[in-house]
């Protein structure tokens, strides 16, 4: 398990909702969401779990055929809750959200959990960050990729200049 990972969605879920969107079947979500804490905590709620079946086939110059995850899939079912202005995703596969770059953000993978995991900080800094934007009426206007430069403090200051 990744260091801080409840932390992280106890965190997150004061100010969001939290849905799992995996590219494996429901059968090992549900498994490993299970077996990680993730669907019994009490701290937190998952408000979805979605699986490969609800990604979509695109084709790309740069990446060819490849499977992604449409946020307009929740957009369109949940309109009176979900919207470009609310959303963000986080992947280690950039790709994932080719079809919503604007509400993507790339983490790290971790990788090598055995030699990583004393060391590792990606949700503590991602925390920070999803604490910082919260308020903002359009987090698709938030360039994500420099989501790692951001400290709250600084991006209060940022904002309101």
């Amino acid at each position: 398990m990744r260091p801080y990972l409840h932390e992280f969605l106890t965190a997150a879920y004061a100010e969001y909702d939290i849905m799992i969107w995996s590219a494996t079947s429901m059968k090992w979500v549900e498994l490993k969401m299970g077996q990680l804490g993730v669907l019994s905590n009490p701290n937190y709620k998952i408000t979805a779990l979605l699986d490969h079946l609800a990604m979509i086939t695109v084709q790309s110059d740069k990446h060819g055929t490849f499977d992604c995850k449409p946020l307009g899939l929740i957009w369109a079912q949940f309109p009176e809750y979900y919207s470009p202005r609310n959303t963000i995703m986080f992947d280690d596969l950039k790709r994932n959200f080719v079809m919503n770059p604007q509400n993507g953000l790339t983490i790290r993978p971790f990788r090598r959990a055995h030699m990583n995991r004393g060391s590792d900080q990606e949700l503590v800094k991602l925390t920070q960050y999803l604490m910082a934007i919260a308020e903002l009426s359009d987090i698709s206007l938030l360039d994500h990729s420099r989501w790692e430069s951001y400290s709250e403090d600084g991006f209060k200051r940022r904002r309101h200049s």
